[in-house]
């Protein structure tokens, strides 16, 4: 069985959960005995363990959504030799429904996010953001298989596109390796930083999109007792104006209390652990999310969780044993930011709980979220799809 995997992201280029995901699937499928072959497709210059392909000269100037489906035409073009095509993130499902419809073999979709449920986009990449609900909507329509990284998103698939067949939409769950995310304690590195290891802080790690709530989060931090810091590891904004925001944010916080820490980097993991492990919480106040693979990085290092109640986020985080949950509403975000306030402060105030509760989140992701099990179940998929063809 010969599998072509096409990815946006691959490494060195990974900004997001999605590319954590490809990077770490790969590696496990690769790993099994007897397992399938993989080529690995993605956009970006040169590397030596996956074909990467540029965007094409006379589109160099185009819009965004333009380049990732001329790129996605080039791939679609050097995957004749597969048996299966896997794409993630719209970006590459343009690829997999195109090699699908030219060479004639099945095609899979993990689904990390769905367009549909990101509607600022529009406000953000105007046609750009047509052209990527249409390759998105379409490639799933047509896929042979649909896998879902959790129930939540699962049921958002089905809600976005009601013409698919529940039949076809699979729940493969998002997984974290366990060794490369441990605890650490360093505090030398958390002081390198910037952070006082000393003193009890939260952590937000991720990108500056609306998705990810750091809005709400600043918001809420204005309502932390003074004692406890903030620190933000948030880079790779969606937009200049996003930034800015963020920015003009945190200065605004930074002007009314101490301990609050902007760390605009996406960091190399040797760092990035240990500011996780000495977090006394990590905080996840997402808006919108499939399952969210940090909340399994944060319980990998034994750090409890603080995260909106939605999406696949419930599936992830044990609210009141590996963390606790916050109902989000859209039409209520006070009460929202109030909430991570109260239960930020709540873990903050009490470190024994919430050491507990980091223990019970690294003992419960070495019991159901290791990647071996998940690149099996992607394999039965896989076989599933070609027996169903032949």
């Amino acid at each position: 069985m010969r599998i072509g995997i096409v990815t946006r992201e691959w490494p060195p280029d990974v900004y997001g959960g999605a590319g954590v995901h490809i990077e770490h699937l790969v590696a496990a499928l690769r790993s099994l005995s007897a397992g399938p072959e993989i080529d690995v497709h993605c956009f970006g210059q040169p590397r030596v363990d996956a074909t990467a392909h540029a965007v094409p000269a006379g589109l160099r100037d185009a819009n965004g959504a333009l380049q990732a489906v001329g790129v996605d035409v080039e791939i679609a073009a050097a995957l004749g030799d597969v048996d299966l095509v896997h794409s993630h993130t719209w970006y590459a499902n343009g690829a997999g429904m195109l090699a699908a419809l030219v060479h004639g073999v099945p095609h899979v979709v993990t689904a990390h996010s769905l367009e549909p449920r990101r509607p600022w986009k529009a406000d953000q990449l105007g046609g750009g953001y047509r052209l990527s609900s249409w390759v998105e909507r379409s490639a799933y329509l047509a896929a042979d298989a649909v896998v879902a990284v959790s129930h939540g998103m699962r049921t958002d698939v089905l809600d976005a596109y009601p013409d698919l067949d529940p039949a076809r939409v699979h729940v493969v769950g998002n997984g974290v390796d366990a060794e490369a995310y441990r605890p650490v304690e360093a505090p030398d590195v958390v002081r390198g930083l910037g952070v006082d290891p000393d003193r009890p802080y939260a952590l937000f790690v991720g990108r500056i999109t609306r998705q990810k709530g750091v809005m709400h989060l600043l918001r809420a931090a204005d309502q932390l007792p003074e004692q406890y810091g903030l620190v933000l590891c948030a880079g790779a904004p969606d937009t200049p104006g996003e930034r800015q925001q963020v920015a003009d944010a945190v200065a605004e916080l930074q002007a009314r209390r101490s301990g609050v820490v902007w760390i605009e980097a996406m960091l190399p993991r040797d760092q990035l652990v240990p500011l996780i492990t000495g977090a006394t919480v990590f905080v996840v106040p997402s808006v919108y999310e499939p399952l969210g693979i940090v909340n399994l990085e944060a319980a990998a290092c034994g750090t409890a969780v603080v995260a909106s109640a939605v999406g696949g986020i419930p599936e992830v985080v044990d609210d009141g044993r590996t963390g606790l949950l916050v109902p989000y509403h859209p039409d209520d975000v006070a009460a929202f930011e109030r909430g991570l306030a109260e239960r930020m402060t709540e873990l903050l105030a009490d470190p024994a709980r919430a050491a507990a509760m980091g223990a019970a989140g690294r003992e419960r992701v070495l019991a159901e979220f290791g990647w071996p099990a998940i690149a099996q179940q992607t394999v039965e998929v896989y076989s599933a799809v070609l027996a169903a063809r032949a």
